[in-house]
């Protein structure tokens, strides 16, 4: 892979054939900004232009995986190359903020989940909300027995993050409790849903992922393709991308409510306390 100096990420190859993605903000616990996801997609982007790369895996510094959305970020889609064709960044009221959510969220996590090569997911901490939606378009996620992931945010009044694949995920009623209560589920119990593919002791998490991708990258590209747009097809079968977007247009009809009920603000703000005190657990 060539060589890219990004400011929120970093790339480097640990064993042969394979690209290693590392979110590089501990401080804010890899809080997702605009720059970091478009960072992330151009990282992606260049693993799978590799012919050298046949497996990517995604890690994170510091000792949580994703904190989620960066809320303080100011940037817009209009201040990246496109990388969806959604365009409108910049219209006024829920249009834009429709524009935006589409680009970054919705679109990039559907690009990542259509790389053709295996990704991996390396996972510690707390991985909350908008978290998932970078763990969750990986084929394979691999956790440390501290992880726990979460997605609290229905009490914004919201449906759940932008990438709405919880049913894929968990099943139907796993999905709906863990909507409704925003608790945050153990690795063991993600492993357990099918969630998870491995839980393995902290200090082993690093040394376990790349044993399993190394044994992967072994394996021909090409079958390796396959086999993944096998399964793919499997779930676009079921209608999953439908679905998605079906449940991305009620998180925007969630977002255009509260504007319209809190003087512009795009959550209910009684949420902000709920989701403090639930991250605390």
């Amino acid at each position: 892979m060539s060589e890219v100096t990004y400011q929120r990420i970093r790339v480097d190859t640990p064993v042969a054939h394979v690209a290693r993605i590392t979110l590089a903000r501990p401080g804010t616990r890899n809080a997702q900004d605009y720059l970091m996801l478009h960072e992330l997609d151009d990282a992606f982007q260049s693993a799978t232009l590799d012919d050298d790369i046949h497996v990517i895996v995604l890690a994170a510094d510091g000792p949580h995986f994703s904190s989620g959305h960066d809320l303080t970020g100011t940037s817009t889609g209009a201040d990246f190359e496109p990388k969806n064709m959604t365009g409108g960044y910049l219209q006024p009221g829920q249009a834009g903020a429709m524009s935006n959510e589409e680009e970054f969220y919705l679109g990039m996590c559907w690009r990542w989940r259509n790389v053709p090569k295996p990704t991996i997911a390396q996972v510690q901490g707390k991985v909350i909300a908008g978290g998932l939606m970078l763990v969750w378009p990986c084929d394979i996620i691999i956790a440390s027995d501290d992880a726990t992931f979460s997605d609290p945010t229905v009490a914004f009044a919201l449906n759940g993050h932008e990438y709405h694949t919880h049913t894929w995920e968990f099943g139907p009623r796993k999905a709906k409790e863990m909507l409704f209560r925003g608790n945050a589920l153990t690795a063991e119990e993600c492993r357990s849903l099918g969630m998870v593919n491995h839980v393995v002791p902290r200090d082993d998490l690093e040394a376990f992922t790349l044993e399993i991708a190394g044994e992967i990258a072994q394996r021909p590209p090409f079958g390796l393709k396959l086999a993944k747009l096998s399964v793919n097809g499997a779930l676009e079968a079921q209608g999953q991308y439908n679905a998605l977007r079906h449940a991305f247009a009620l998180h925007q009809a969630g977002h255009a409510n509260a504007r319209a009920v809190f003087d512009g603000i795009p959550v209910d703000p009684a949420g902000l306390a709920v989701i403090r005190e639930l991250s605390k657990r």
